[in-house]
C-alpha cells in the first residue's frame, strides 16, 4: 500500500488543521492506520491510531481531547483533526499502515510496515 499525507501548514496557537492520508493499492479498512510525529532533534512519537476492520481509536495523552482521528473507508482515507494546537505540536506528521499489527503494538512505530512521506505542521504566532 502507498500512503500520501497532506494538510500540514503554518497555524497560530489555538488554531486547527486537518491532516489527510490517502491509501492506495489496497483497501484501507484492512489496515491499522496511525499518525506519528517527529519534531527536530526528538524521537518519533505516537499520536493516534485506528485498528483495522474496526473503529477502535487510540490517542497519546498529549493529544487526547484535542485531536480526533477518523476513517473514510469509501475514500481509503484517514484524517487527523487537530484542534487547540500549541507550539509543542510542531512536527512532521507521518501516517503509517500495517495489515498484521496486533492491538498491543498500535503505538509502536517500528511495527508499521508502510509509511507516508510526512507533512509539516508548524504552530507559531
Amino acid at each position: 500500500v502507498q500512503l500520501q499525507a497532506s494538510g500540514g501548514g503554518l497555524v497560530q496557537p489555538g488554531g486547527s488543521l486537518r491532516l489527510s492520508c490517502v491509501a492506495s493499492g489496497r483497501t484501507a479498512s484492512s489496515y491499522s492506520m496511525a499518525w506519528f510525529r517527529q519534531a527536530p532533534g526528538k524521537e518519533r512519537e505516537f499520536v493516534a491510531a485506528v485498528f483495522r476492520r474496526g473503529y477502535n481509536n487510540f490517542y497519546s495523552d498529549y493529544v487526547k481531547g484535542r485531536f480526533t482521528m477518523s476513517r473514510d473507508n469509501a475514500k481509503n482515507t484517514v484524517y487527523l483533526q487537530m484542534n487547540s494546537l500549541t507550539p509543542e505540536d510542531t512536527a512532521t506528521y507521518h501516517c503509517a499502515a500495517d495489515s498484521s499489527l496486533i492491538m498491543s503494538s498500535i503505538r509502536t512505530w517500528p511495527d508499521y510496515d508502510y509509511w507516508g512521506q510526512g507533512t509539516l505542521v508548524t504552530v507559531s504566532s
